[in-house]
């Protein structure tokens, strides 16, 4: 039998780069004469920015810290262990960077193993063992706490999940047995299934404790010490920790129904991991651990060994890395400071502007229109958002004042602009407005002004090329809605400069943006490839295939909504408006749909009525459609559309509209809820066989987004 030394040894083999933590053993005698403890410290010896992970040799010092502790509790040294993290981190779970370099599922399944064998041991000593979180904890790091007696979680706590079915994981090292079995399957259900597939929603400080995850909650400020007292009081008896007694029977099944309709609702049966993450919280039911434990580690080796788990690891990595460094931005250094914002127009997109730019920016911010009406109608729907935000506690009466004082509306782009650094329009989607409205602005705003335009399908040179100065237009494309889509194209004119690139960048990271830069080409990135991949749907639909059929056919993506609903949240006219555009550009692959052009010239706002809850489609609209007799299968939708993608991203890649496929998957993910699980786009269509199929040949190298050969 290998030993959980020998397991971690080979495993760190595996791994050389791994940033290892420590797991320091201080002794401390507790307050009021409680006895001897032994406290463990996880930390890697980095500060706050570089969060403490757990990969094999990490375990391994775990493991020996526990052999120590071990000895003493055996031997009758210390009443009880305590373990803890370095300031503002516990820890935030496996080191996902080793993870990618497993190649043999003997490998995975040694992983899972290795991270029970340790853990399980805290709750193994003869001596109760605390967890006190005092900082952020995920995954792992949340694991390893459930395996204690007891735990303690900090007020000043930000950031606690179990965020791995959001990545293909499940909670291996104990989250899917010992959760369900702490609070209850419901509660855990909202844990691991519903705020992981909620965009990985984290949980406060407060929300632990509310919901039973930890036994007491103390200030941040004093929390070691306050725990410490707790852990005393414990101890001595003073203190009956008393938890709910958990309901193993029909209240159970529902909660695991529940986690099956909300990952149905949002995967769609299309990745595996929170249907395996939920099969082991269903069998947890019976309250016996180590089958729990062993399915645990059976769904990690699996799920390593899938492509879903790799496409999520390169998404996350996507997001978190080169969506912080974005690929071709020129030298942060020649950005201009920006000191005033003006915004063209005063509708809604203007508005949604007008308050990023406020909240962000903390910089005066004016709003112009046509008339008097609109302006006071733009400036009064900001001030009603800071009073939604005063309202809900997210900033104070002080902040809402000094914010509504900031911004202001006026008629005369003379007097609103004149001293402005940075002018963004957001004005009708028609080449000769913008270009009207930008000869507008340059009259006015000072020399060094950015002339920024939110276009989200025309030129940007040619919406410049009327100018003085052309060399400081830029597209600054943003995504509705504004304030949750993070994406931020940044578009290069053929003449703009380097300073007015530079200053966009810097303005997109105070934003807090994601923002990759893009080549002034057709819609850009994101509306290209939607457009491309809905127009193939309205083609198939038009010649004849049934709608329900249609819509169907992508199913298996497990994309955010169906290709019709995204239309609706778009706005039929737009998404007309858009094919229009790259029909201009392209017309061999872009068509324009009559059956759309009828839909919009009829006024509707999409193919569905909603009367009994769900979407069916409009008689009314079905009374428009004229269709053909080609009638296709939902695997043939299906071909249709991927192919017709893989060809789209291949001759995007070709005119060097973004630097790499990479950032076509950073664009879908953060600018149209591409799901995390396909890694955007590019990694499912490799894994498919699609794009070897379309264009000869992959859009990644083997182990990028899959398992290294």
């Amino acid at each position: 039998m290998t030993t959980t030394a020998e397991l971690l040894k080979g495993a760190a083999e595996l791994f050389p780069d791994e940033v290892v933590t420590s797991a320091h053993v201080r002794h401390l005698d507790l307050p009021s004469g409680a006895g001897r403890f032994a406290l463990i410290t996880l930390d890697n010896g980095l500060d706050h920015t570089k969060p403490t992970t757990f990969g094999p040799a990490s375990l391994a010092n775990l493991n020996t810290a526990l052999d120590q502790v071990e000895k003493e509790a055996a031997d009758g040294d210390i009443v009880g262990v305590g373990i803890t993290g370095k300031p503002f981190i516990f820890a935030v779970g496996a080191d996902l960077k080793g993870v990618e370099l497993l190649k043999q599922h003997d490998h995975a399944l040694a992983i899972g193993r290795g991270g029970h064998e340790v853990f399980k041991r805290l709750s193994a000593l003869t001596v109760p063992t605390f967890a006190y979180y005092n900082g952020a904890a995920m995954g792992g790091g949340v694991e390893v706490g459930l395996h204690c007696t007891y735990r303690t979680v900090s007020k000043a706590l930000p950031a606690f999940s179990l965020p791995e079915v959001f990545l293909g994981l499940v909670p291996g090292w104990g989250g899917c047995t010992l959760l369900p079995n702490l609070i209850g399957a419901d509660k855990a259900i909202s844990v691991i299934i519903e705020n992981s597939l909620n965009q990985n929603k984290q949980l406060k400080g407060r929300q632990v404790f509310d919901l039973g995850i930890a036994d007491a909650i103390f200030e941040g400020a004093d929390f070691l010490e306050q725990s410490l007292v707790w852990t005393a009081n414990v101890l001595k008896g003073d203190i009956a920790v008393e938890r709910p007694v958990i309901d193993r029977g029909e209240a159970w099944d529902q909660a695991v129904a529940r986690g099956r309709f909300i990952a149905d609702g949002k995967v769609h049966g299309a990745a595996p991991a929170a249907y395996r993450a939920l099969d082991i919280i269903a069998a947890a039911k019976n309250g016996d651990l180590q089958q729990g434990y062993d399915a645990e580690d059976a769904a990690l080796a699996d799920l390593i060994m899938g492509g879903e788990l790799r496409a999520g690891i390169y998404a996350f990595n996507l997001v978190q890395k080169r969506g912080k460094r974005p690929a071709g931005a020129p030298d942060k250094n020649l950005a201009r400071p920006v000191t005033k914002v003006g915004v063209v127009g005063a509708g809604l997109m203007a508005s949604q502007l007008a308050l990023l730019f406020l909240r962000r920016l903390e910089v005066p911010v004016v709003l112009t229109d046509i008339d008097q009406e609109r302006v006071d109608k733009g400036v009064g729907y900001v001030h009603a958002e800071i009073e939604k935000l005063l309202g809900k506690g997210r900033i104070n009466q002080d902040k809402a004042n000094r914010l509504k004082a900031l911004v202001t509306g006026v008629l005369d782009k003379a007097e609103g602009f004149a001293d402005a650094d940075f002018v963004i329009e957001a004005v009708f989607e028609e080449i000769g407005v913008k270009q009207q409205v930008f000869a507008e602005v340059e009259a006015v705003a000072p020399p060094h002004a950015i002339l920024a335009t939110n276009t989200s399908s025309l030129s940007v040179s040619e919406m410049a090329s009327k100018l003085r100065h052309p060399e400081r237009v830029v597209g600054f494309h943003f995504f509705n809605p504004v304030a949750v889509l993070p994406l931020l194209e940044i578009v290069r004119g053929e003449k703009t400069d380097d300073a007015s690139l530079a200053t966009a960048f810097a303005v997109a990271k105070k934003l807090k943006k994601t923002a990759v830069l893009v080549k002034d080409a057709p819609a850009f990135v994101v509306n290209r490839i939607l457009t491309r991949f809905m127009g193939e749907i309205q083609n198939v639909i038009d010649e004849g295939t049934p709608v329900e059929v249609a819509e169907k056919a992508v199913e298996p993506l497990g994309l955010p909504m169906s290709p019709l609903v995204l239309l609706e949240l778009v706005g039929p006219a737009i998404g007309l408006h858009v094919s229009e555009t790259l029909h201009g550009a392209f017309p061999d692959r872009f068509k324009v749909s009559p059956n759309l052009k009828a839909v919009v010239e009829a006024g509707k706002r999409g193919f569905y009525v909603y009367d009994s809850g769900k979407p069916e489609l409009d008689p009314e609209v079905a009374a428009l459609l004229k269709q053909g007799d080609t009638v296709l299968t939902e695997e043939q939708v299906r071909a249709r559309v991927l192919d017709a993608v893989a060809q789209e991203i291949g001759l995007m890649l070709d005119e060097g509209v973004v630097a790499e496929a990479q950032d076509i998957d950073l664009c879908l993910i953060t600018g149209a809820g591409w799901p995390f699980h396909l890694g955007g786009i590019t990694p499912y269509l490799d894994r498919e066989g699609v794009s070897d199929r379309v264009n000869g040949k992959r859009f990644l190298e083997p182990g990028v987004a899959s398992v290294p050969a």
